[in-house]
């Protein structure tokens, strides 16, 4: 008989709800996103955060179960984000599956959002006919995580999920995770927020074009060497080497500040703000992504060889980037190893995922006790 789990997800600043069956078949998934509240802001403003989560939760959690032709009484049990997030988004969804699984007399299960991200993967991987092979290496890379992960499946080294995932930490970012560097960046140089999206289409403009301004300039971002453990990450340098730069070259404030007024008018679209970035901004936008782009897929790709790993699942926002998906497809063919994403939409925050991985713990009966708690700094394994 098939399981019917309903997801809610409110770890940072969208607030979700989705109907998964059997932690394979998407019904539903509707996301209610902040980013108009958060934008002017340049970055998340957790009290506007958890206060939009109390306004969104009720109504998006209707429109899922409307979407999936379903009533509270058809879903079979609750699944909803723990940790790691913002604590006071995390109460919002927390608080509101227990008080709804308890009254529809229906199982609690507790997710970590991170391992939801590994099940974003496999909840589209089988409808093309290929499912990762384990045990695979996960790379989950937002705005609020760069980590690095060695997954196995619950039963052994088999193909998953059958009914759930093993996990050890292998690294992780030591400063700012990648898609917080740019956020910061974009700010910095006034592109809007989120920065991810718009560095991504911007840095595209210059790959186009084939511009190579930037080899003639110098502008040159070193990898940066981590010791003790090489799977870590740290990307405060790379900021800091883009301030630097800017400030050596006074020639960007006037663009700058052009570009904050376009902001402030409205225009967000990169087609907009292209024709007010010079030569010399696309270069720096352009140079900044590759380096990201390439100490992810490095680390990632070196990680599968040295963990014997056939497979690498990338999820989280940043996945949804162009360059890291292009750099990560050519690089893993060339060692053998097979990369795998979610779709765009499944890559962000989403309730999907949340559902999917709350499904093997349902079966394994990893329910939620009375006295659930939010857990920010929730680890994964």
């Amino acid at each position: 008989m098939a399981t019917r789990i309903l997801g809610i997800e409110s770890s940072c600043d969208e607030t979700a709800a989705a109907v998964v069956v059997d932690g394979r078949e998407i019904l539903s998934s509707v996301v209610s996103s902040q980013l108009d509240i958060h934008r002017k802001y340049g970055g998340v403003v957790p009290e506007l955060a958890s206060r939009e989560h109390l306004r969104q939760i009720v109504p998006v959690v209707r429109e899922a179960l409307l979407q999936a032709g379903l009533n509270f009484n058809d879903i079979d049990a609750v699944g909803v984000t723990q940790g790691p997030g913002l604590v006071g988004s995390l109460l919002v969804g927390v608080t509101y599956g227990k008080v709804l699984a308890t009254e529809l007399k229906k199982p609690l299960v507790p997710v970590n959002h991170l391992e939801g991200h590994v099940h974003a993967v496999f909840l589209e991987a089988h409808l093309g006919g290929k499912v990762p092979q384990m045990p695979a290496v996960c790379l989950i890379v937002s705005g609020g995580h760069t980590l690095l992960y060695h997954v196995q499946s619950a039963a052994g080294n088999s193909d998953a999920p059958k009914p759930g995932f093993q996990f050890r930490r292998l690294g992780g970012t030591r400063d700012d995770a990648a898609g917080e560097a740019y956020d910061k960046v974009a700010r910095l140089l006034a592109l809007g927020y989120p920065g991810g999206p718009i560095i991504d289409q911007l840095a595209g403009k210059v790959a186009a074009n084939g511009s190579n301004f930037h080899e003639k300039d110098g502008l040159h971002f070193n990898p940066v060497k981590i010791k003790s453990n090489p799977f870590d990450f740290s990307f405060s340098g790379i900021k800091t080497a883009v301030l630097y730069y800017v400030r050596q070259h006074p020639e960007f404030e006037g663009e700058i500040e052009t570009r904050k007024k376009a902001l402030q008018s409205g225009l967000r679209k990169a087609a907009d703000l292209l024709p007010l970035c010079s030569p010399r901004t696309l270069a720096l936008i352009s140079k900044f992504q590759a380096a990201v782009v390439r100490d992810l897929v490095t680390r990632a790709l070196d990680a599968a060889l040295q963990t014997n790993s056939r497979t690498v699942l990338v999820s989280g926002g940043v996945a949804a980037n162009s360059e890291l998906r292009d750099r990560f497809t050519s690089k893993a063919a060339e060692t053998g190893v097979t990369v795998f994403f979610p779709s765009r939409a499944l890559s962000t925050d989403n309730a999907a995922m949340i559902a999917a991985a709350a499904y093997p713990h349902l079966l394994a009966g990893d329910l939620a006790a009375d006295d659930l708690n939010a857990e920010p700094n929730l680890r994964l394994a």
